[in-house]
Order: structure tokens, then sequence, then C-alpha cells
């Protein structure tokens, strides 16, 4: 892929998920450079924004990733794999970590998650909470992060993770609350994970960029990782009263709880591994983004009813 821009300071690696396409907007003023694995998917997302130049990344290949990264001084690490791929986190991270240190990339953000955590131990989160997985998949997070820490701690580059809720937000595939808009939006049936009055926290992607293009600006910001939390507490069914009262009917839906979701996971991969993660349905884990607030100011925290309002205005599209 030709490189258009001769010198973009920042490079989006993975660029093509929800929170990729939510940052390239920001880039008003500065070029960018966003990479992934397949050029159409790239040029289809990107083409429209005259900053942004692209890399292809083949996994298989490890040199591409030293390619994408000439030049870059901050990487923004947003790859994702699907549930039942999990193990591949830190393998994939640690080729792209190292990759941008050959480069010569000076800071990574990483985007992380609750994973890590494992179940709280206290009734908001701080950065310095154990870290005790829970399951695989706090495992396979928690190996990406110290990747990360370790590299930034022995001055190999310059590394600050930023961990997240669960997201939404307008065509936000992987969200837990995909299937309550698109059946919304469409007259459908919503499929959704209980219970259905525990409160939850969701981060709106859109705030989520943001908070990202802020952070990666910011010197203090790297040697230590950093919490973003939603926009306040907020059930399942207090969003579906939210989306019934926006569409104006009610909704059709079936709820499953962590039983069914195993039941089914007889037949389905993907369903077994969201059983997995279930504990955070029953026992949520809420963020303490104090600590980002000190060093960034006021953060963006939409309003469910706004953030709802957008994500199922984007489904009716």
């Amino acid at each position: 892929m030709n490189i258009v821009h001769k010198n973009p300071a920042v490079a989006l690696f993975g660029a093509s998920g929800t929170i990729g396409q939510a940052l390239a907007p920001l880039f008003v003023t500065q070029p960018f450079r966003a990479v992934g694995r397949a050029h159409g998917q790239l040029a289809s997302v990107f083409a429209r924004y005259p900053n942004a130049d692209f890399a292809i990344w083949d996994p298989a290949k490890p040199e591409t990733a030293v390619t994408a990264l000439q030049g870059i001084q901050t990487m923004i690490y947003l790859v994702g794999v699907p549930y039942t791929d999990f193990r591949l986190h830190p393998a994939l991270f640690e080729q792209v970590l190292s990759a941008a240190i050959q480069a010569g990339v000076e800071r990574c953000l990483l985007v992380g998650t609750v994973y890590p955590f494992g179940l709280a131990q206290a009734p908001l989160v701080r950065e310095d909470h154990p870290r005790n997985p829970q399951n695989f998949k706090g495992e396979m997070r928690k190996q990406q992060e110290d990747l990360l820490l370790t590299a930034d701690a022995a001055g190999r580059i310059r590394g600050a993770i930023l961990r997240l809720p669960d997201f939404y937000g307008p065509k936000a595939a992987r969200s837990y609350l995909s299937s309550l808009f698109q059946a919304a939006a469409r007259r459908k049936t919503a499929q959704l994970i209980g219970p259905l009055n525990t409160p939850h926290e969701y981060v709106y992607i859109p705030d989520a960029a943001w908070t990202l293009f802020r952070l990666m600006q910011e010197e203090a910001a790297y040697g230590r990782s950093w919490h973003l939390a939603g926009a306040g507490k907020i059930t399942l069914s207090e969003l579906i009263n939210l989306v019934e009262s926006i569409t104006g009917r009610p909704l059709r839906k079936i709820v499953v709880g962590k039983r069914s979701l195993q039941l089914l996971g007889l037949f389905d991969p993907l369903l077994r591994e969201v059983a997995e993660m279930h504990y955070l349905q029953t026992r949520p884990l809420f963020l303490d983004d104090t600590a980002l607030a000190a060093l960034l100011g006021p953060l963006d925290k939409t309003p469910y009813s706004e953030g709802v309002r957008v994500s199922l205005a984007a489904e009716s599209v």
C-alpha cells in the first residue's frame, strides 16, 4: 500500500474496529496511519479522511508490522480478537510491540479491559487494585498488559494502558448491547444476557475515543495504567425502558442467564466463552477514574439517554 503522508506521527494499529473508526475523525489537523489486515476494509473505512494513510499487517509475516510502524511516534493498539480466540491476545501484542520497538516507536497506548482484575475487592476499582484474573480471558489480558509494563520499565518504549468497562455505541457489533439496539430498530427479538436488574456500567465509544486522543498527548500519562468509567450505573431493565421510550413500542426480548449460556454453549463455542465471563453480570465491577480526571480535567460522559438514542438511530440507517 502506498503511503500518502510522509510523517504521520500516530498509528492506529487495528484501526478498522469500532474505537479506531471513532478515533479517525479526531485527527483533523494531523496525519495518522490506519493499520489493519485487509486493504479493502481499510479503504472503505478511512478513504474519506484526507489525513489518513494505510498500511497492511499480516500476523503471519512479523516484518509487515515493522514496515507499518516505520516513522511512527505513538501507536494506539486496538487489535481485537473473538472470544473464541482470546489465546492470541498476548502473542499478537508481543509481535506488534517488538515491531514497534524495532521501528523506533516512542510510545504505545494499549486499550485494556477490566478482565485482569477478576472479582472486585472494592466498590470502585482503582488502578492499583490487585490483578487476580478469574479465568483464562483475564489471564490473557493480564499477560498483554504485563508485556507493555515490562517494556516500559526496561526503557524500551513508553507505555500506558487505558482500561474500559463494557462499551456500546453506534454499530458496535461486539457490544453486549448490540442485539438490544438492532432488534429495537428492526422490530426483531433482542437476545440479552441477564440478570435484568443488576447495576452495570458502559462506556460510550465516542467518549472512549476522545479520551484516548487526549491521553496519548500527555507525557505524564506513560508508565502506568488509567481507568475510564462509564456514565454511571444502569440496569438492563433501565436500558430497555430507554429504548422503548425512544421507539414508542415494547421490545421483544429473550433474556438468558449463565446456566442457559452453558447449555447453549454445548453447541455454540462463542456462547460457551460468554458464559465464562458471566460473573461480571452478577458481580459487576465499577471503575474509579479519579486519577484520569486529575490528569486530563473533566471527562466526557455522554448520558445513557443520548448514547442509546444515537445507537438506535445508527441501526435504523
